[in-house]
């Protein structure tokens, strides 16, 4: 399985979350994964103003010509994509929403009706499974946790994809990795 790691830690020094995810990107590699680890913070990436060109002017493609070109292509060729990030303020990182906000470029402006809702319809035949690694701060609650993950399972209808794992740092990589992609 193809599958693409977006960690979206802001801090270099966060090193424990960072253990987290190179731990689950070395369980993913020891069952044959093939996988690509993008550490978000190291890429020059513009927040989406909204312009819509990428649905009209230029179909698919952001007028912006920053990093999101090489993880553009990673998405596409995706079996599963996981998104890392320690919770900020009970949410994930400002840079993990950045990229989540560029995503747009991958669906079409154009609706269909799934399960009784509007949502964009698919640009590509094949759409990366969705995942959801979070490392929660002391002052998070359980809500806010099922507040998150809402958000990506949310997110992953609207991406037409499917949401199929989420995981706090409290789980160990490895028990996530067997109970949830090795079955």
């Amino acid at each position: 399985m193809k599958t693409l790691i977006l960690n979206g830690n802001p801090h270099s020094s966060g090193q424990e979350f960072d253990q987290y995810v190179d731990e689950f990107v070395h369980n993913l590699e020891t069952f044959g994964h093939d996988v690509t680890r993008v550490d978000l913070r190291s890429l020059d990436i513009k927040f989406c103003t909204g312009c819509w060109s990428c649905w009209w002017a230029t179909p698919g493609k952001c007028v912006f010509k920053d990093d999101m070109l090489q993880i553009y292509p990673e998405m596409v060729a995706a079996d599963l994509v996981i998104w890392a990030s320690p919770l900020i303020l009970g949410n994930v990182s400002a840079l993990t929403k950045t990229v989540q906000d560029r995503f747009i470029p991958l669906v079409h402006p154009y609706i269909e009706v799934v399960d009784g809702e509007c949502h964009h319809r698919k640009r590509y035949a094949h759409n990366a499974k969705i995942g959801l690694l979070v490392g929660p701060s002391p002052d998070d609650t359980v809500e806010d946790l099922a507040l998150v993950r809402q958000l990506f399972e949310r997110f992953a209808k609207n991406a037409r994809s499917e949401f199929t794992l989420f995981s706090a740092t409290k789980t160990l990589s490895a028990e996530v990795f067997h109970e949830t992609l090795a079955g």
